[in-house]
């Protein structure tokens, strides 16, 4: 019978497994940083390369292509999106789900207008400006004061850089509903949103 230990889910738990991680809009795999010594002590860990495709669907394929026969997955934000279509694509490779601070819904058409905006001002030579404006909506109110976080940041998307920004975007505007495929899940699934997360409203965060 699967079981939870950890973040990390087991069929059983003596048995290592091998989780892929999948880094959010904009981040690298220095985002899990913290947490590569705990899910390393479980098993093998992956971090998804999520720089080099315009589309979820591609995400997930190259996902699927470089990670072994079963793995538990985690990902946060479009890494989630990614995740779902990971679950929709190969369920059966899927052995445990985290789904943190992210949703199963499309866009709306408010948010593909503003993320329209942002690729505007990439192409306009205002990526580096484009990082700032926006970080102080991805924290907690109480941690936007804190160099630390906003420092890991900025690296994060220099990192990541305005051309893999730009179709990262494009993957999460043209992302499916993955509602209708949430009660086929079968895995042990963890679903993580935090109090202060000013992106995904709480009545959302309780039907995804």
């Amino acid at each position: 019978m699967p079981c939870l230990r950890g973040s990390v889910a087991f069929e059983d738990a003596d048995t290592p497994v091998h989780t892929v991680l999948i880094p959010g809009l904009l981040c690298s795999a220095r985002l899990y940083y913290q947490l590569l010594p705990i899910v390393w002590s479980y098993g093998g860990v992956t971090i998804a390369d999520t720089r080099r495709d315009s589309t979820v669907t591609g995400m997930a394929q190259r996902l699927l292509a470089a990670a072994p026969g079963r793995f538990a997955l985690v990902g946060l934000s479009m890494g989630g999106y990614v995740a779902l279509e990971v679950m929709r694509l190969a369920q059966e490779r899927v052995s445990g789900l985290a789904l943190i601070a992210t949703s199963a819904r499309p866009d709306s058409p408010e948010q593909v207008a503003s993320r329209r905006e942002q690729q505007r001002a990439v192409a306009a030579g205002r990526f580096k400006e484009l990082v700032e404006a926006v970080y102080p909506v991805l924290v907690d109110a109480d941690t936007v004061a804190r160099t630390d976080p906003a420092d890991a940041w900025r690296t994060m998307a220099l990192e990541i850089g305005p051309d893999a920004f730009v179709a990262q975007l494009e993957a999460v505007m043209s992302r499916p509903d993955s509602r209708p495929d949430l009660a086929a899940t079968r895995c042990p699934t963890a679903v993580i949103h935090d109090t202060g997360d000013r992106l995904i409203a709480q009545e959302r965060r309780r039907d995804r």
